[in-house]
C-alpha cells in the first residue's frame, strides 16, 4: 500500500504543479509534452494523464480526514514524544 500512496502522491504533485503552471503563466505542460498543442487543446495521451491524477485524488479522499486529524498517524506533540 505504501508504494501506491507515494506513486498517487507523486502524481497528484505533479498534477498540482501543472495548474499552477496553468493558472499562473496559461501554460499546459501536459499538453505541450503531448504534442505541443495550443492552451487548452487536448489529445488522447494528455486526457489519459488528466484522466490519471483524477483518479489518483479519488484514491486519496477517503484518507483525508486521517491526513487531517491530530490524532493521524505521525503526528506527535512533544508531550506524547517523551
Amino acid at each position: 500500500m505504501k508504494a501506491l500512496d507515494g506513486i498517487t502522491m507523486a502524481v497528484l504533485i505533479v498534477g498540482g504543479l501543472n495548474w499552477l503552471l496553468v493558472g499562473v503563466f496559461e501554460f499546459d505542460l501536459v499538453a505541450w509534452i503531448f504534442g505541443g498543442m495550443e492552451f487548452g487543446e487536448t489529445n488522447v495521451a494528455s486526457r489519459i494523464v488528466y484522466i490519471l491524477v483524477g483518479v489518483c485524488a479519488l484514491y486519496w479522499v477517503p484518507r483525508l480526514p486521517a491526513l487531517l486529524s491530530h490524532n493521524g498517524r505521525g503526528r506527535h506533540t512533544t508531550a506524547e514524544a517523551r
